[in-house]
């Protein structure tokens, strides 16, 4: 008894030292200002280097495209006199003037606190009178509740809250399409405090073919609203006095590259008309450097010029010649599989790919209804009489997606193959012949447009097949 009252004397000492300490850290986190923040962005920036170090040990993520931008370094780099980007998944941009400084673009939230810190070291006494933001995307917009205080304009486009609304309300349902392509992302989104995606709400939106210029500690600033292949509320930053552009997304992740008006992991359609428009603009501004936020700056001026012509072109030719189709009486699938881009054209198709613009060109237009089939009008889908087709047909469909397979046509075995699995899912024939046939298309999207989203899927549905005939 005497061992036990002493612990418990012990024990209530102590809580009787520690209780103070504890309410006077919850009275700070509650009332001091900025306390409550700094405490949330210390935390963050801890969960963003275990999740961080999760995604690079993942080996789903080793060779892709999204590895390599994972793996970018945090630092912070003059690529003009006065102007500093943070690297990383999304690249922040700090432009400062002898006044206060502006910000373009605020990075992933688990990779803000990294970022702040490497900008407040390389800029003494920052102090923001702007946040720019150049869409609603996550890993654009994702730190900008970090950076923000009172006082500060936060610019955006004034589609910002209807893009980030639609994403916000299908973030469950994006989510696990992204985890889909990407196995290496967490489970779940973010949903606590400054990581939770959307909130963001402008203090300054701009409208199409109005923008705005202001000026302080003698640095010029126009923002310019220009959708195009990010969607809807794309804008964009021009320093006149340097010619620089900062575009965001607007490009892409390439420069130049065929832009992606449709994305596999599901958003709005985006408009290619608006798009060319945009780069019109772009070009009347003739920039000498263009600053995207994600990967390095273009400072060649001929690739500059030359590129900004070969997408505008090439988004223009793609749109026409699919208009001619539909006007002329083609199908979708004629237009998709005719429609290429001529050799003066050409640009690569690793995020963009053409027959897919095609796909969404038309369906933008015309809609869903292809007005051919009488069945796309009803909700009684072609798998509801799978079976019946292949009980009628019963062994011979995997023989003939194999021979199909052998004759180098694995989207007419995938059809067939498609109605078999729909009701017998572990049908081992069936399954090794889809593998077939995914692996021959891969090997040809690697060896043609090499398009990173075609991969992601293909890898997955081969990956999906194979841990099937693994269970058997």
């Amino acid at each position: 008894m005497t061992k036990l009252t002493d612990f418990y004397f012990k024990l209530i000492k102590l809580i009787g030292y520690i209780l103070p300490i504890l309410l006077v850290l919850l009275l700070a986190y509650n009332h001091i200002p900025g306390f409550k923040k700094k405490v949330q962005i210390a935390a963050v920036d801890k969960m963003g280097d275990v999740g961080m170090k999760r995604i690079a040990s993942n080996p789903e993520a080793k060779g892709s495209v999204a590895a390599e931008f994972i793996n970018i370094p945090i630092e912070a780099r003059e690529i003009s006199e006065g102007i500093w980007q943070a690297t990383g998944v999304g690249n922040a941009h700090l432009i400062t003037t002898s006044g206060k400084d502006v910000l373009f673009d605020t990075g992933l939230a688990t990779q803000v606190p990294k970022q702040m810190n490497v900008l407040n070291e390389a800029v003494s006494n920052l102090e923001l009178s702007h946040i720019i933001v150049s869409h609603s995307h996550a890993d654009h917009s994702g730190g900008t509740k970090f950076w923000q205080e009172e006082g500060i304009e936060i610019v955006a486009h004034a589609e910002f809250e209807e893009e980030q609304r639609y994403l916000k309300e299908l973030e469950p349902y994006f989510w696990h399409r992204n985890r889909t392509l990407f196995p290496f992302m967490p489970e779940e989104p973010p949903n606590i405090g400054l990581i939770a995606t959307g909130g963001v709400i402008p203090t300054r939106r701009i409208y199409n073919g109005q923008p705005y210029k202001f000026s302080q500690g003698g640095v010029d600033f126009e923002v310019h609203a220009l959708p195009g292949a990010e969607g809807a509320d794309n804008i964009v930053l021009w320093l006149p006095q340097k010619k620089i552009l900062f575009s965001g997304d607007f490009f892409g992740p390439l420069f130049p590259q065929f832009p992606n008006i449709f994305t596999m992991r599901g958003e709005k359609i985006r408009k290619p008309v608006e798009y060319v428009n945009s780069l019109k603009t772009i070009i009347a501004l003739d920039p000498d450097m263009i600053v995207p936020s994600h990967k390095d700056p273009i400072t060649d001026k001929a690739v500059i010029e030359s590129g900004l012509l070969k997408i505008r072109d090439a988004t223009k030719y793609v749109h026409d010649k699919t208009v001619e189709g539909m006007n002329a009486g083609k199908t979708v699938e004629q237009l998709m599989r005719e429609i290429e881009l001529p050799a003066n054209l050409a640009l690569t198709q690793e995020h963009g790919k053409v027959s897919w613009a095609v796909k969404s060109i038309w369906e933008y237009y015309a809609t869903w209804f292809h007005f051919d089939k009488t069945t796309e009008l009803y909700a009684v889908p072609q798998s509801e009489i799978y079976k019946d087709i292949t009980t009628w047909m019963g062994d011979e469909i995997p023989a003939l997606a194999d021979q199909y397979v052998k004759a180098n046509a694995p989207e007419k075995a995938l059809h067939l193959i498609q109605m078999l699995l729909h009701h017998d899912p572990n049908n081992i024939s069936a399954l090794s012949v889809q593998k077939q046939a995914l692996q021959q298309i891969l090997e040809r999207a690697e060896a043609t447009t090499n398009n990173s989203y075609e991969i992601y899927w293909l890898k997955y549905r081969i990956r999906d097949a194979q841990s099937k005939l693994d269970a058997q």
